[in-house]
């Protein structure tokens, strides 16, 4: 039976990525943007249309549209898209930048759960959604972007335990720094200093590797990407949150750091 997964701002970047992988795993792959950017598909596997994550509306649309094409189901829904700007808070930043992220970042993945849970729940389906290693710590020059994935870590874990008796996974994928659309024009003392090492390939990969995991055995709930982003999960699990400040200041940050 072929499997069926939705991907939220799939035109480009990671989410393209995910869906040419996928594809070729033999998923049935819903690619739906805000952007028309599909001129790369070339598989009847591969169905797309409109979304805006901000919408819960189109939300509904796109994933009833999505499931009559894939045969009358889902099994998993992919909250891919986001967006970024990089710079200081108050130098960068505005009222209106700040609402952005919050309604692509956060309320679009608030929407999408809502609004794929009848879907997931029929078949015990998957939620995954990306986040960042800037869950781990709060990032300067990228604190809205950075706290808009903290905002996903507590809806995944939230979810993760109030969905479970649906039989609804639910999990989350964190990379550092990727080198997509999103880090255009962005130079910041964290991308300066750790680099941007990650493909979209890469990422994609991990994705699709979570997507495709056995469903609750064993429970892993964020699944850090890279070898960096593997090395700040594991050390802010075991370090007291002073050292993890100092860490996260050190990598991210040129501003003198006081213990």
């Amino acid at each position: 039976m072929t499997r069926s997964v939705f991907i939220s701002g799939g035109a480009r970047g990671i989410g393209r990525a995910t869906a040419e992988i996928l594809a070729e795993r033999g998923w049935t792959v819903g690619v739906y943007d805000l952007v028309d950017g599909f001129d790369w598909v070339h598989s009847d596997s591969v169905h797309t249309g409109f979304l805006d994550v901000s919408d819960p509306h189109t939300w509904e649309d796109a994933l009833a549209e999505f499931a009559a094409a894939a045969g009358g189901g889902i099994d998993v829904v992919v909250n891919n898209a986001g967006i970024l700007y990089g710079g200081p808070f108050m130098e960068e930043g505005s009222y209106d930048k700040g609402a952005q992220l919050v309604d692509v970042n956060v309320k679009g993945v608030l929407f999408g759960a809502r609004a794929a849970y009848p879907w997931l729940k029929d078949g015990g389906g998957k939620l995954v959604n990306i986040a960042s290693a800037s869950a781990i710590y709060g990032t300067p020059d990228m604190a809205v972007y950075s706290a808009t994935k903290f905002a996903i870590r507590g809806i995944t874990e939230a979810l993760e335990l109030e969905w479970a008796e649906e039989g609804i996974d639910v999990a989350s994928v964190w990379p550092l720094y990727a080198a997509t659309g999103m880090l255009d024009g962005v130079e910041t003392s964290g991308t300066r200093r750790l680099g941007v090492n990650l493909t979209p390939a890469e990422v994609a990969r991990a994705v699709a590797d979570v997507v495709e995991a056995p469903r609750r055995s064993p429970i892993r709930i964020h699944h850090p990407v890279g070898r960096q982003a593997k090395l700040a999960y594991l050390t802010s699990r075991f370090s007291p949150t002073w050292l993890c400040r100092y860490i996260n200041a050190k990598l991210t940050s040129d501003r003198p750091v006081r213990l």
